[in-house]
């Protein structure tokens, strides 16, 4: 079944070719024997390298001279093909691959789990009884960034028989491979355990995340200081502003970098290194366990403890970070919500101000008409006094125009006009005439002042009137936003600020409800 999968597989995979080296590492009872070397392997190469033929031939050794042990590894860092690691894609040809596979012994399973996201190990015994092997999966792949996959991978074959390590490695430039492999090489004498390689990389994988979550932790503290006031920073890492698509943004990557390498899956890999350790203890043969094989034993397994408590702890302060992070987030929504109100508010108010000054012109309308109807003294006092300051029927005077008007016109020009206005040759204008305009004129003034002295004073109410909106609603909000920073600074006590820093944000908020036109 596994040869049919595996074939399967295989051939399903489409092929993106890298950059392949080889490493070789021996340790021999003569130390003046061990080699430990890095080279490309061209694909004329491929096949001496996996038997072991030709420039790749084992050495002869002196009488007495034995190979201890081994490690000899197909490798492509740097990867850099923007598929590597995508699922049902492999770096070597598919000829290539299995003869790899078959020839060092390696898991036929690992083709599978090329759409696996994340760290993942397996380790388990193959079915050779004859020349048993601990097999090894461990890798770590992810979705696209910028268009390329990226990760790595390793699959090893431990042989019970020769001690010999044999595998394939590869990984792209972001990842630890290049490290590792360094640090492997320089721990040459050590590769008789199978686990040396794969706890090397964990090492490697974990080192910058104690960084990751104290950074997060200290960006944290900045979002607090800005969102709830807590004051634990220096004032030169404050937010010079409080912008809350900034802050909102700032609170999204917070948390994706606390939910960066989780403990948890980390926790469950060194479960089952521990398990492989085990697993190598007890099938290890008798003249390969050696005092020193011990020691790298006991040693491998105390650092896999040590990265137990490590993540244990981490998994509970990144809780802590997570959970406070949630605190800031639902106050900075209650922030938001504070700021629609406001702006609702402000609508309010924008529409209470149109209502009176719709209300004041419609004042302004009803006194004009008021006095267009009624008070209008010129057209009442010419209805009243018409007939008796105006005679048109008096005697014909002899000269007429001068008395008219009050111009000394030639013959000629008084013709042309009793021509055109002949009621004129008849008309006089009576000599009490100043009476209606001494009449109206004090009247119109009295009644235009009247009505101008009332506007004034209806002015004054009404900016009064807009003074006390505008009032009432700075008091409003900053009352729902001192009940808001109390609300949450009641949050922040129970964080452990201590009783120093609640008292001064009690003081403050008690100044802010006195002083409404400060802003909190």
């Amino acid at each position: 079944m596994d040869d049919y999968l595996f074939d399967a597989n295989v051939r399903g995979c489409r092929v993106v070719l890298e950059k392949t080296h080889y490493l070789e590492i021996f340790n021999y009872s003569d130390p003046s024997f061990n080699t430990s070397e890095d080279h490309p392997l061209t694909p004329d190469e491929f096949e001496n390298f996996l038997e072991r033929r030709g420039a790749f031939e084992p050495p002869k050794l002196r009488n007495g001279v034995q190979l201890l042990d081994g490690m000899r590894l197909v490798v492509q860092r740097n990867a850099e093909h923007n598929d590597t690691f995508s699922p049902n894609y492999i770096s070597l040809t598919h000829e290539q691959y299995k003869s790899m596979v078959r020839k060092l012994h390696l898991p036929f399973r690992a083709v599978e789990g090329g759409s696996l996201v994340g760290p993942a190990f397996w380790c388990e015994y193959d079915q050779d009884e004859n020349d048993p092997h601990l097999q090894i999966i461990f890798r770590k792949s992810d979705v696209r960034k910028k268009g390329k996959t990226r990760g790595w991978e390793i699959m090893l074959s431990y042989s019970f028989n020769t001690a010999i390590t044999t595998g394939f490695v590869k990984g792209t430039a972001s990842s630890d491979i290049n490290e590792a492999l360094t640090h492997l090489m320089s721990c040459h004498n050590e590769v008789g355990h199978p686990m040396l390689l794969p706890i090397i990389i964990l090492s490697h994988d974990l080192l910058k995340t104690d960084i990751r979550q104290r950074d997060a932790r200290d960006w944290l503290r900045r979002l607090e200081n800005a969102i709830t006031m807590r004051r634990e920073i220096d004032e030169k890492e404050e937010y010079t502003d409080f912008d809350v698509d900034t802050i909102n943004r700032d609170l999204v990557e917070c948390h994706s970098q606390v939910l960066w390498k989780r403990p948890q899956a980390y926790q469950e890999i060194v479960k089952e290194m521990k398990a492989a350790m085990d697993k190598f203890k007890n099938g290890v043969r008798l003249e390969k366990n050696t005092q020193k094989m011990k020691a790298l034993q006991s040693s491998m397994g105390s650092r896999l403890e040590f990265y137990r408590v490590k993540l244990t702890g981490q998994e509970h302060y990144i809780h802590t970070t997570l959970e406070r992070l949630h605190i800031q987030r639902q106050a900075l929504y209650n922030i938001i919500t504070q700021k629609e109100s406001k702006l609702n508010l402000e609508m309010a108010a924008q529409q209470r101000r149109l209502a009176h000054a719709s209300k004041r012109d419609s004042t302004a309308m009803k006194t004009l008409s008021l006095l267009g109807a009624i008070f209008l003294p010129g057209t009442f006092l010419s209805s009243v006094f018409s007939m008796t300051f105006f005679n048109f029927n008096v005697r014909k005077s002899t000269n007429p125009l001068p008395s008219l008007l009050s111009f000394n016109y030639k013959r000629q020009t008084q013709k042309l006009i009793i021509t055109i206005f002949p009621l004129a040759e008849n008309a006089e204008v009576s000599q009490e005439l100043w009476i209606y305009f001494v009449i109206t004129i004090p009247l119109t003034l009295a009644i235009v002042g009247t009505w101008w002295a009332l506007d004034r004073r209806r002015e004054k109410r009404y900016a009064v009137e807009d003074l006390d909106i505008e009032q009432g609603i700075e008091r409003m909000e900053t009352e729902i936003l001192a009940i808001m920073r109390k609300k949450t600074m009641n949050k922040a006590s129970t964080w452990g600020s201590g009783a120093k820093s609640l008292s001064a944000a009690s003081k403050t908020h008690h100044h802010s409800l006195f002083h409404p036109s400060e802003k909190l």
